[in-house]
């Protein structure tokens, strides 16, 4: 567990307080944590850290604050809202070819440092981000979504589980109204934070980042509560689908890449698995060339090879991003980029050419 000290916490002060005070007053109090204790901190519940967040410091997410003997979590603002297609979250096997909304906030618990969003996730650690707050009420999102005729809406770009209670509040508002509820998410949370997600969550993009405790040390963080949380959502009935960033040097061994997909195998078969390319960026710019389409492929074979039923490539030209029927090898859904040009599935999922269901939420 870790208690949190203002010299380490309180990053935004060093670097912008203005920023720091606007991130403050943009929150609510939260009941995930604990009471405050004899020396004052509180130990937030919102992921496996625990953070003991001592008075007017935040926790290693930089955007969860204990002010005034409360602890107080992100509420009211986004730092990003688009409509993008499902495919790009990336989704494959959820709404394949809607539109969902999306939205973003600041933060996250983990410091990867290839990070691809860096600019809003690690704000409260990093004075080089720069993202921003943008007040927005939950009734406007969900407003926006019904107006661009978004099928879902999608709580991602940074780390959601920072915002756990922000994002509840815009999923119960959004089911109600026939709005499916996504996440995309690297899936180091704590049971509290699952037990308050899963009641309004349909689908959840978990990026499985390597599979070892050494890697994710290296990131901040712990393989083991990110297991938990795939095998989780899963036997609730949840649909989730898994990417891995494959990063040259840090994640792409053979061995390793063997034992993470017959883990999501040793889950489901059914579970979609999505292998995508890393390019030099945050604190590596310096560091490995980009990911190359062979080491895609290579993982791709690893995959299939353990099992898996639906492997693909991801946001490299060449890459595999068509979804077969895993009985008869139909092509079900052909996809250029994020675009689907071709779509034979039935409504429920069902293969035309030999009556198999494919795992998946295929409707709205």
């Amino acid at each position: 567990m870790n208690s949190m000290r203002c010299s380490h916490s309180s990053m935004a002060e060093r670097h912008t307080s203005g920023k720091a005070d606007t991130l403050r007053d943009l929150t609510r109090s939260t009941t995930l944590c604990q009471a405050a204790r004899a020396d004052g901190k509180i130990r937030c519940l919102a992921c496996p850290h625990g953070c003991l967040v001592a008075p007017g410091c935040a926790g290693i997410c930089g955007v969860r604050f204990h002010r005034d003997g409360t602890l107080c979590a992100p509420h009211g603002y986004v730092s990003s809202l688009a409509c993008d297609p499902v495919e790009k979250k990336p989704f494959y096997h959820f709404l394949p070819g809607e539109d969902v909304l999306s939205f973003g906030m600041l933060g996250c618990n983990l410091r990867c440092r290839f990070c691809q969003n860096w600019s809003i996730s690690q704000v409260g650690r990093d004075p080089q981000a720069v993202g921003m707050p943008r007040e927005c009420s939950a009734e406007r999102i969900v407003a926006e979504a019904r107006r661009l005729d978004a099928a879902a809406i999608a709580s991602t770009y940074n780390e959601p589980l920072v915002s756990i209670e922000w994002m509840v509040e815009i999923f119960h508002l959004a089911r109600p109204l026939g709005i499916r509820t996504c996440c995309v998410s690297n899936g180091f949370a704590s049971p509290q934070a699952l037990d308050m997600l899963m009641p309004v969550l349909d689908a959840m993009n978990i990026d499985l980042k390597c599979f070892t405790e050494a890697g994710y040390k290296e990131l901040g963080g712990r393989l083991a509560p990110v297991l938990d949380t795939i095998r989780r959502l899963w036997s609730a009935g949840k649909w989730i689908e898994i990417i891995t960033l494959l990063v040259p040097g840090f994640n792409d061994d053979d061995q390793e890449l063997d034992e993470l997909t017959q883990f999501i195998a040793s889950v489901s078969a059914d579970i979609p698995w999505h292998v995508s390319a890393y390019h030099p960026d945050y604190l590596m710019v310096d560091g490995p060339p980009r990911t190359s389409l062979a080491a895609l492929e290579r993982a791709n074979a690893i995959g299939r090879a353990n099992g898996l039923r639906h492997v693909y490539g991801g946001n490299m030209r060449g890459a595999c991003g068509d979804t077969r029927c895993h009985r008869c090898d139909a092509l079900l859904v052909s996809r250029r980029g994020f675009d689907v040009v071709r779509n034979e599935l039935a409504p429920e999922g069902v293969c035309p050419a030999c009556g198999e269901r494919l795992a998946g939420i295929w409707r709205g």
